[in-house]
């Protein structure tokens, strides 16, 4: 079966709301071996509402509206499904009673609006919705399926993994397609690519490399009988990438690189001394659940006189505040201050101008310190200012998973 998705907003054409709701759907349809090929967005306009709607009805077989059931006047989806399947409307005494009693134990004014949320199409079925006023609908009409969505995150996401699941279950097709996420770090794409080549030739499984702020993502995915014959077939695969890539792959699935360094550091200290970043590896850092067992602390050490006052280094070791000096100077201090098993430190110029002596925008060393030696990184990114931050964020990172890596080998 081939899905579509139909997300109803104006805001979401204008920018202003980004819609991950699509993301979670589009995750969640291959475990049913449902083939999504098209989506659309679409504003609140009845009209071109239900011809989007006609054009999904047309091509696929399921078709997921996400947003437009609350109660006002731009609320337009129910209308526009009844329109796209030519049926009628009617109001549901039962969502009226639900909703009525929803409002009086909320504390909230019921108002002649809120009947809108209790219209449906005919032929539909409530998908109940514990965590908002708004249900969502399903409809089963002449072979296809819609469902109607809420969008809300906090309403959306418990429907969808919830009553659209089970249903979904009921319609899965007899293949499922499986896929598994390898996470890279230190080789850019290009690389990736030319090492792996000939696997990336296969029809099944399949290879497919997304560049990534300062890593690769792999997605290797395999169609197959069941979840379970996928991942057969996808184990020898990912093996053979782990083989020819080595410790570039860092993680799988959602495992980000600090989760893979609060691991690797299996309780070994680290403290951080950040210019140029700000701060924003120790808050990497900080939102992996175990952090505290790893992590004495972080500076921020923005300006000379922070990296005289606070860290101590001297005169000649901030003469140029982005030099490989200064960016060891900074990893030795902060690792003896804290006490810490590792120091890391960095230092950079994320423009858009060019600072204290005069390096060159983009230019970024990373500093690396533990009891027996220390060294530093030397970096040379391109683009915007956050760009430059937060690629800076993820080679400060990259530079202790390469060392804690190095010490896992030599068996330290």
């Amino acid at each position: 079966m081939i899905a579509e998705i139909v997300s109803v907003g104006t805001e979401i054409l204008m920018g202003q709301i980004v819609d991950s709701n699509a993301r979670e759907i589009g995750a969640l349809l291959p475990r049913y071996g449902i083939r999504h090929y098209y989506r659309q967005t679409v504003g609140d306009n009845l009209d071109r509402l239900t011809e989007a709607l006609r054009l999904a009805l047309s091509r696929s077989d399921i078709v997921f509206t996400i947003g437009g059931l609350g109660p006002t006047e731009d609320d337009l989806t129910r209308d526009g499904v009844a329109k796209a399947l030519a049926v009628e409307m009617v109001e549901d005494p039962k969502i009226v009673n639900h909703l009525k009693a929803l409002f009086d134990r909320r504390g909230i004014p019921w108002t002649g609006s809120q009947f809108r949320q209790a219209h449906r199409p005919v032929g539909s079925t409530v998908l109940e919705n514990p965590n908002g006023s708004a249900p969502g609908l399903y409809i089963a009409h002449n072979g296809k399926h819609v469902f109607l969505l809420p969008g809300p995150k906090g309403e959306f996401n418990p429907m969808l993994r919830g009553p659209v699941a089970q249903i979904l279950e009921q319609h899965a097709g007899p293949e499922r397609l499986v896929s598994q996420i390898l996470r890279i770090t230190g080789i850019g794409e290009s690389m990736v690519e030319e090492r792996l080549r000939d696997l990336m030739q296969a029809d099944n499984p399949t290879i497919a490399p997304y560049a990534k702020p300062g890593e690769v993502h792999l997605r290797i995915s395999a169609l197959a009988s069941s979840e379970f014959h996928a991942r057969r077939l996808i184990e020898p695969v990912e093996q053979e990438i782990r083989s020819r890539l080595g410790l570039a792959v860092y993680g799988t699935g959602d495992e980000a690189l600090e989760n893979a360094l609060v691991r690797l550091l299996d309780g070994r200290t680290l403290a951080l001394a950040e210019s140029v970043t700000g701060g924003l590896a120790a808050s990497r850092i900080t939102n992996v659940p175990g952090a505290s067992k790893v992590l004495k602390g972080g500076l921020v050490v923005y300006t000379v006189d922070s990296k005289r006052n606070i860290l101590g280094l001297s005169d000649a070791e901030v003469t140029n505040p982005v030099s490989s000096e200064c960016a060891v100077a900074m990893a030795v201090s902060v690792r003896n201050r804290l006490k810490a098993d590792f120091g890391l430190a960095i230092t950079g110029n994320a423009g858009p101008t060019s600072d204290v002596g005069n390096e060159p925008v983009g230019l970024v060393y990373v500093g690396f310190a533990d009891a027996s030696t220390n060294h530093s990184v030397r970096f040379q990114f391109q683009g915007s200012r956050a760009n430059i931050r937060e690629r800076a964020c993820q080679a400060m990172l990259h530079v202790l998973y390469e060392q804690l890596c190095s010490k896992q080998k030599d068996g330290l």
